[in-house]
């Protein structure tokens, strides 16, 4: 009731309000929802190891003095014969093409330690980016700390955006791992001219992983890396010209990053921060997601069934909630039936004496309470659909 009165009400204007709505896009599994928490500051999102976590496109709120950003945790894109293969709800395939229309600026998330993807761009996410050319666009390599090697940053960097940043084209000439660790470090750098003191500052500040680190002079360090810019003008791009493309020359901006511990973070949200516009905000100051409390319920355990289960068994799985109900003592008590096709996923929900649901329960009730913030008595139940 609280969260839909505060959702219901005119939201809490300050004196000089500011906005920003930010669409993260990439393929599945690449960490929309992990980098979504992070910038929250608390786990609203489902996450899992399986591709297709995020089933639904969900707004998260981030308010910080006179700033709101909204960022739009949105399902990974994928292709119709992949939603089919998966049992997937028609709307995924729309829902980051509309996230795509309410943006400011878009996230594109790429997943740099998946060595058979982490090359180039998806035919989806080029698609996307091609059909909004307006909406800026800023390239986010996560899971850098898995990375051994760091100087391939530099290479996928290069391939992931065409050899342009910020409207330069970007020539790496030839150099040793050492220095192609650098120029991967110099390459965030790009910016414009007319860039703010506290944007540079942003920038010499930001490092990528492992000991990467940027140096106060751009210009210096992108000499020691043997990079040459020179200025790109503006290129519309059409279904033919996609097709050959591995990259996007259309970002403004390059983050590396750890979203899964954090690092980094900080960095991108002090960006993301800077680029607000002034304007209305959109939802209360106290609002964290546009989600309900049931929503979010039903995601968390959804995860956890995802994580526990075999391939194919956790997107057959049908949940209903049957009791949700406040406590004496202010406690939360949720019970919810979990209905499977077949009996032999059944017994696998339910595991050798009750031990994979239990556990299902246990971690889900954990993750409740710290998303609620009050204790929560969660009971599931298993059956076969009717």
């Amino acid at each position: 009731e609280e969260q839909q009165r505060l959702l219901r009400n005119q939201p809490d204007q300050p004196e000089n309000p500011k906005v920003l709505r930010i669409a993260i896009i990439g393929a599945p599994n690449a960490g929309k929802s992990t980098l979504s928490n992070q910038l929250l500051g608390r786990k609203v999102f489902p996450v899992s190891k399986k591709v297709h976590t995020t089933r639904c496109k969900a707004w998260g709120v981030v308010t910080y003095k006179d700033t709101q950003l909204i960022i739009l945790d949105t399902p990974g894109l994928t292709n119709a014969l992949k939603a089919k293969r998966h049992n997937l709800d028609p709307a995924m395939l729309t829902d980051p093409w509309d996230s795509m229309k309410h943006a400011d600026l878009v996230l594109v998330l790429v997943d740099v330690s998946d060595h058979w993807t982490r090359d180039s761009l998806s035919q989806e996410v080029l698609k996307c980016l091609s059909q909004f050319p307006h909406v800026p666009s800023v390239l986010v390599l996560n899971k850098v700390d898995l990375l051994k090697k760091k100087f391939i940053l530099l290479d996928l960097v290069t391939e992931l955006t065409e050899g342009v940043v910020n409207g330069k084209k970007l020539q790496a000439l030839k150099c040793n791992s050492s220095s192609s660790a650098e120029a991967a470090s110099a390459i965030t750098q790009t910016s414009p001219k007319d860039r703010t003191r506290e944007s540079d500052r942003l920038q010499e500040t930001h490092r990528a992983q492992d000991g990467f680190s940027l140096d106060n002079d751009s210009d210096a360090r992108a000499s020691e890396s043997s990079l040459v810019t020179e200025e790109q003008g503006p290129k519309r791009y059409g279904p033919k010209d996609l097709k050959n493309m591995k990259g996007w020359p259309g970002f403004q901006e390059i983050f590396m990053l750890a979203a899964l511990h954090g690092e980094e973070v900080n960095t991108l949200k002090r960006y993301l921060l800077m680029q607000a516009k002034p304007g209305p905000w959109e939802f209360h100051s106290e609002v964290l997601t546009s989600q309900s409390p049931q929503e979010i319920c039903n995601n968390i355990i959804r995860e956890k069934i995802l994580e526990y289960l075999p391939h194919e068994v956790p997107y057959s799985v049908t949940q209903v909630v049957e009791m949700w109900e406040e406590g004496p003592s202010g406690e939360l008590l949720i019970v919810q039936n979990l209905l499977v096709p077949r009996k032999s996923h059944m017994m696998m929900l339910i595991g050798k004496q009750g031990k994979v649901i239990s556990r299902i329960a246990q971690e889900a009730g954990q993750d409740l309470m710290n998303v609620f913030l009050c204790d929560v008595h969660l009971k599931l139940k298993v059956d076969l659909k009717s």
